[in-house]
């Protein structure tokens, strides 16, 4: 079963563009993982202090996988401290 995962990042402030460096330098390597379907950051259009990732995984094994990885372990430990929030991780199957 397909595995959507939405992750949501509010910056502190002016850490904005450290954020999006993390995340520029962990969607790479991310979307080359054998079990990404499919990941992509953004950034609210309105506020350019949030930011999310969306992404999808074959299964929760994958991502779980992907959670171990040296990029992903990389990301998590530099961008909380750079966000005013624990790190909030949803996962999600398709209802339409």
């Amino acid at each position: 079963m397909t595995l959507y995962i939405f992750a949501r990042f509010y910056a502190r402030k002016n850490k904005e563009d450290a954020v999006r460096k993390a995340l520029a330098e962990v969607v790479p390597p991310s979307s080359q993982e054998s079990g990404c379907i499919e990941i992509h950051a953004f950034c609210s259009t309105r506020d350019p202090r949030l930011f999310y990732i969306h992404s999808r995984w074959k299964d929760e094994a994958d991502f779980q996988r992907h959670a171990t990885m040296p990029h992903t372990v990389k990301f998590i430990k530099t961008v909380e401290p750079l966000v005013d929030h624990a790190l909030e991780v949803m996962r999600a199957s398709l209802v339409v």
